[in-house]
């Protein structure tokens, strides 16, 4: 691995962290509580964070995807940020995908161009691996403002995650 992937890397390890932190310690019952008027929940968005490592690292940046565990459950409420899903295994499927893309950036060039799609209207857009890497680090970073705010509306808890 050459040194800028391996310091994209930690960039991208580091808002992962945050992200599973800034939760530790909420209840079954706050982990699936909405708190903004468009109804997600803080469940929901860790299992939009894993179907997005998923989705760029695997489908876009490989060309396939290794099925998800719930592949003959079809969730409807996923496209709303929100899951019906146990806990355990919301979590662990974002742990699993965070692992499954850091193997595709330790294997992979960062020069590399994608072999799969992600939509028509920025296909154009997406040059390399590396885009990919930093638009993850872009869309974990930005779900963290949401998940800091829905932690401190559940209980008033704020500053977590590693600093």
């Amino acid at each position: 691995m050459t040194a800028e992937a391996a310091a994209l890397q930690h960039f991208l390890d580091a808002q992962r962290s945050c992200a599973l932190a800034i939760l530790e310690g909420l209840t079954d019952e706050q982990l699936r509580t909405p708190v903004l008027p468009t109804g997600w929940t803080p469940l929901g968005l860790i299992e939009h964070l894993g179907d997005a490592e998923r989705h760029w690292f695997q489908e876009v940046a490989c060309g396939s995807a290794v099925d998800v565990p719930w592949i003959d459950e079809p969730d409807a409420a996923a496209a709303e940020f929100t899951s019906a899903r146990s806990v355990a295994e919301v979590f662990a499927f974002y742990r699993e995908q965070c692992e499954r893309a850091n193997a595709v950036l330790a294997g992979t060039s960062l020069d590399t161009k994608p072999v799969g799609q992600h939509d028509a209207d920025i296909d154009d857009d997406i040059t390399d691996l590396r885009w990919i890497v930093l638009h993850m680090i872009e869309e974990t970073a930005r779900h963290l403002g949401h998940l800091d705010a829905a932690r401190e509306l559940l209980d008033g808890r704020t500053g977590l995650g590693p600093r």
